[in-house]
């Protein structure tokens, strides 16, 4: 068996893609949904998977860090851009040690930057 809770958000950000023409090569924004969904194998005492308020609270404060912001500041060495995939594996990296905390076992996140189109990562915490 495995159980999993989740929630998503909304935040505008701004990335580029270097190398190619405009827009996507010129700074713009997208309006991201970042859904996170947590899963365990078994419940715990109190019959969850982790707590959702400190689930909530760790994903708004991540979204302060983002929202309006060029996410080049937290593109990683060796990345040529923040895609929707670089994106994703940032959420899960910052996101883990809270979800790890809560009890979760393991994270996945999408991101998408528009209704059609999104990137993934999951992994354990």
């Amino acid at each position: 068996m495995t159980c999993e809770v989740g929630m998503s958000r909304n935040v505008r950000a701004l990335h580029v893609m270097p190398g190619l023409p405009g827009p996507e090569g010129q700074l713009h924004d997208h309006d991201y949904r970042i859904e996170i969904v947590v899963t365990r194998e078994q419940l715990d005492d109190r019959g969850m998977v982790c707590d959702l308020d400190v689930l909530e609270a760790a994903l708004t404060e991540l979204t302060r860090q983002v929202e309006g912001r060029d996410l080049e500041a937290i593109r990683p060495a060796g990345a040529g851009a923040v895609t929707v995939e670089v994106f994703a594996r940032w959420v899960h990296d910052s996101l883990s040690p809270v979800v790890a905390a809560a009890r979760g076992e393991a994270l996945a996140v999408r991101g998408g930057e528009s209704p059609a189109a999104f990137g993934g990562y999951h992994a354990r915490c």
